[in-house]
This record gives C-alpha cells, structure tokens and sequence, in this order.
C-alpha cells in the first residue's frame, strides 16, 4: 500500500553538465503533473511525464529541476559592433559641442545598453535527456520509499478502524434480536394495562411482532457489512493501488450503516451506529491519501 504523500530527491551528472529532480506528492484523484524548469529546458517534459505516469498512478506531483552547465562551451559573448559604433559616434558629435573630456575606452563602451550580450549556447537535448532519466528515477525510488513508509502506517491506523468497525457490526448483530423480544414484552405489557384480564387474540399478537421483526430486521446489512470488512482486509494486502477501489467499498460500508440507522428503533442500536459511522469517516479520510 501506497500513500500519495512524499518527497523525493535524485541527481546526476557528466561530461560537464550537473542535474538535479525533487518532486513533491500529495493526493489527487488522478495523476496530475506540475513542473517548474528553466525555459531552454522545456523539451524535458514530455520524458519527466512518461517517467512519472510508468511509475506512479495517481497524486499530485510537483517537479523541479535544477541544471548547471559547466562546460567551457556553454555560452558565448555577442557584441553589437553596429550599436556600438553608433554609440560612438553619437559621442563624438555631442563632444564637439560639449567639448568634453574625452574617457570612452573600449571596457566603457562595453557597459553601454544592449551592446554586449551572454547567450546560452543551445543544449545537447540527448546528453540532458540522459541525465534526467537518470536524475528522476533516483527521485521516484526515493519518493516510492517515502510513500510505501507512509502507506504502512496507514494501514496499520485503517486496520484497526476495520477492527472496530467489525466489533460495532458484531455488537449490532447481537442486540438486533434483543430488540424484537423488548418489542414483544412492552407490547404485552401495554396490552395488559389497556386491558386487564381480557383474553388476547395471541395469533394477532403473534403477527405484530412479526410484522416488527421483519420490518426492522438488518441481517443482510449485517451479512454485507461481514464482506465489505472481507474485502477491505483484502484490498489492504493488495499489491496493485487499491485507494479507488477502497473508496467505493468504505462508500459501501456506510450506505448499510445507514439502512441500519433507519430501521433502528432503539436506542442502543442508534448509539451503536453513529459510533460506526465516525468510524467509517476516519477509514474515509485517510483512503483519500492512498494510491
């Protein structure tokens, strides 16, 4: 079991050129990129996505990447000699009738606007490729780590909502049937204060409570509450990302604590359910974090 939280970091370099990938998770319900890389690198992010969705399947996932070329080709100085020359010569016309003292040397002149220009020299896209394939598999097997950590304690703290989940489920399953006989007790008793000694049609009495069991019975809720707890004890073994899948089952779970909540008519029963309800909240909370 996977969380969608982490972090991850990896680098790599050669032949002159350093690469570095951090990338940052957090929950989504699909897998969502963000990148931040410099401009001149934007051919990296078709390889950052393919690298990114080969091994992960949902969560938000922030890259960033940091590159340094070190080589000595790696940028070279343009001059503007026209522009140059027309700052000069504008200087010389307005010393004749200024008449000046004249400083303008050649590292001056190189300070004047827009005359001298650093241009990054164009990437070697191949050679940056390979790095960052390198780089960001690093980064995943880190923030995998991070995620499989996090995921375990998750399920650790979801197993034991699962288990308590399963004790309310048992503790409505033994007290469902104590309320029908409560039923059939008070209704007597009700019917002896309303009628003394006068006999009672037992067969009628006999339908009513039936009519009450059936109407208030929850044995399928409880038998499907039984396998949805099955079925999350498994998706919890799963190796394959099961947080979907876990969605839908808690969604489940909480649909049949529903039904029981309307059909109960007492008040044991009600406080069993909220509590299950909370308890199935917490499961949902967290299964929102799990891959």
């Amino acid at each position: 079991m996977y969380s969608m939280t982490g972090y991850g970091k990896g680098s790599a370099s050669g032949d002159g050129r350093e690469l570095t990938v951090e990338l940052k998770s957090v929950n989504h319900r699909y897998l969502d990129v963000g990148m931040r890389l410099p401009r001149h690198l934007s051919f990296l992010e078709d390889p950052i996505r393919s690298a990114l969705s080969a091994r992960l399947s949902r969560g938000h996932v922030d890259v960033f990447v940091n590159y340094r070329n070190l080589r000595s080709d790696a940028r070279s100085v343009e001059i503007d000699v026209p522009l140059m020359t027309a700052f000069v010569a504008a200087a010389r016309e307005a010393n004749e009738t200024l008449a000046l003292r004249d400083d303008l040397s050649l590292t001056a002149a190189l300070r004047l606007p827009d005359v001298s220009n650093v241009r990054e020299a164009d990437e070697d896209a191949d050679a940056v490729i390979a790095l960052l394939i390198d780089a960001i598999n690093g980064a995943i097997d880190a923030l995998l780590v991070m995620r499989e950590q996090e995921g375990e304690r998750l399920r650790e703290y979801l197993g034991r909502c699962t288990d308590t989940v399963e004790s309310l489920t048992e503790q409505i399953a033994v007290r469902a049937p104590v309320v029908v006989t409560e039923y059939r007790a008070k209704l007597d008793e009700r019917i002896t204060a309303l009628l003394g000694n006068v006999e009672v049609d037992r067969a009628r009495l006999a339908t009513e409570v039936a009519l009450f069991a059936d109407k208030a019975s929850i044995d399928e809720e409880i038998s499907r509450l039984h396998s949805h707890i099955a079925q999350m004890r498994s998706l919890f073994a799963d190796a394959e990302p099961a947080g979907r899948k876990l969605d839908f089952v808690v969604q489940e779970m909480n649909r049949e604590f529903n039904t029981i909540g309307s059909k109960a008519n007492d008040g044991e029963l009600t406080k069993l359910v909220l509590t299950g309800k909370a308890e199935i909240e917490k499961i949902r909370e967290q299964v929102q974090n799990i891959e």
